[in-house]
């Protein structure tokens, strides 16, 4: 529903939607009431227009028309004929019949130039939810889809369409980057990933044992659903690196348990405070924490997400320690932290998504340590509006959040996130005046121009700092690791993506998200 959307043009309660599936959505966009839901192609453009800047009457127009036509050209292609009707934005079929029938909507709003929302065109939707509002404000139309016209195609079809009809009209002549993502993956592969029963077994001298064969068996503990996923994501080669096969020297650390070690390791104990060094296994762990650093990982240490990465606990999360705040504060203290990072576990079973209990962190950190930075790393909040509110006024001198792979393997990587999602919350925190950093992990089956389109993508939003990393396979219920990626590539990335308009790019092999927290941040930190 749009924000001039009359009341009655819902015709049923938010109730009684609710146990049909269904939710009510207010957005601030233009036009009425519509539905979104499977089987619907549904676009955002993302677009600078041209004009006195905010855009005026007459670009908005333009712009409105242009969707029009590319979707007109794109149902002509299909064998259906489509065109406008007077006073009806959208694009219709049957023109000459006693009623027309709308096959696409669309309602856009533009702010200081640019685009946002946009267009849904009705492949094979479920066509009774129309029936349930008074679509788009008008009554005496009708709803169709290309299924109901008899059009059988299915929509990978329709988006390679609509994508070549949208370059040719809104970037004539120029070369046109396509990163696909979701409507390759089959409706039987959405649910959340899952490693399987039990925590698998490490990869490692005491883990799994030898094999000579390329590929992770099923017995090995490595899931059916993942290699699917991978197979969708168009990441056939699953295994390269056998299961067991031995690291380059790059990714060999030492392991240095001093007295500065088992002093943190001791007030983290001491304090009841939970680690992301050592719940994720970083493998930086004794360099970081003989230097006086850690990563506090707050709202306890079961997450409701499943990462195929990750190796953080997935059971069902306990409620929240009010203590934990001051708790760490205690910690930053006793530590002498120059730097605190402060991340989450993602809690999609909170209201906010725990956005209040990181920022009470960030206020307690620095009532008791005034010159600390301190550096938020944090889920996606689903994009929540409020909890981001909540977590930017908090201010944390960094603001970070992982959008991890590139997009092709978001679906196999982190199904629970979105690449576009993780884009949006940088996007905001940006433009809420924070320092932003995000990282890339690679060795998941991306390619090289991939990981440049993904610098390229953080960049376009703003992003301050990146890390770039190499996954390690934790357990055998995990992701496999599709490569190792050399020294050289990651020196290449860093020159890349600053010279892309990144401060600062923190990369090598064993870089992880904190990894030199506090150097990044200084590098990017304005005189």
């Amino acid at each position: 529903m749009s924000r001039r959307t009359p009341a009655d043009h819902l015709l049923l309660d938010r109730d009684a939607i609710a146990t049909m599936g269904g939710e009510v959505v207010e957005t601030d966009r233009g036009g009425d009431i519509t539905y979104h839901g499977p089987g619907q192609l549904v676009g955002y453009p993302i677009l600078s227009l041209p004009g006195r800047r905010g855009g005026g009457m007459a670009e908005t127009a333009a712009y409105v028309q242009g969707l029009e036509q590319v979707l007109i050209g794109v149902l002509g292609s299909l064998g259906v004929t489509a065109g406008r009707l007077p006073r009806c934005t959208g694009v219709w079929v049957g023109l000459d019949d006693a009623v027309p029938r709308k096959i696409a909507a669309i309602g856009v709003r533009i702010t200081r130039g640019r685009t946002m929302h946009g267009f849904a065109l009705n492949v094979d939707p479920d066509l009774d939810w129309f029936g349930r509002i008074v679509p788009c404000g008008i009554t005496d139309k009708g709803v169709t889809s290309l299924a109901a016209e008899g059009i059988d195609v299915d929509m990978g079809t329709v988006v390679d369409r609509v994508a070549e009809l949208m370059a040719e009209r809104f970037a004539p002549g120029r070369p046109v980057d396509r990163a696909d993502v979701a409507w390759r993956v089959a409706d039987h592969d959405l649910a959340p990933f899952t490693r399987g029963e039990g925590a698998g077994t490490p990869v490692g001298r005491s883990g799994v044992g030898h094999g000579d064969d390329r590929f992770a068996s099923r017995a090995d503990g490595t899931s059916v659903r993942l290699l699917g996923r991978l197979t969708e994501a168009g990441a056939t080669d699953h295994d390269p690196v056998r299961l067991r096969a031995r690291k380059p020297e790059w990714m060999r650390v030492p392991l240095d348990t001093g007295p500065e070690y088992r002093r943190i390791k001791s007030t983290m104990r001491e304090l009841d405070l939970v680690t992301v060094c050592e719940e994720a296994g970083c493998p930086n762990i004794s360099e970081c924490w003989n230097d006086g650093t850690a990563t506090f990982m707050v709202l306890g240490e079961r997450c409701t997400r499943a990462c195929g990465f990750c190796l953080v606990d997935t059971r069902k999360p306990t409620p929240p320690d009010e203590g934990e705040p001051e708790r760490v504060a205690e910690a930053v203290s006793r530590m002498g932290l120059r730097h605190a990072v402060i991340t989450m576990v993602a809690r999609d079973d909170l209201p906010d998504g725990g956005a209040a209990a990181v920022a009470a962190t960030v206020a307690a950190v620095r009532r008791r340590n005034p010159d600390c930075a301190v550096e938020t790393l944090v889920s996606d909040l689903k994009g929540d509006g409020a909890a981001l509110a909540t977590l930017f006024a908090a201010a944390p001198d960094v603001l970070n959040h992982n959008i991890e792979t590139v997009a092709r393997l978001q679906r196999a990587v982190r199904p629970s996130a979105g690449y576009a999602r993780s884009l949006s919350v940088l996007g905001r925190a940006k433009a809420a005046g924070l320092t932003t950093k995000s990282s890339i992990i690679v060795g998941m089956g991306e390619t090289g121009d991939e990981v440049v389109q993904t610098l390229a993508d953080l960049a376009a939003v703003g992003t301050d700092i990146v890390t770039i990393g190499q996954y390690l396979r934790p357990t055998s219920h995990h992701l496999p690791v599709a490569r190792w990626w050399e020294p050289a590539w990651l020196a290449q990335w860093k020159q890349v993506g600053e010279a892309m308009g990144i401060g600062h790019v923190e990369a090598s092999p064993l870089t992880r998200s904190s990894y030199h927290a506090h150097d990044a941040a200084s590098a990017v930190a304005g005189p």
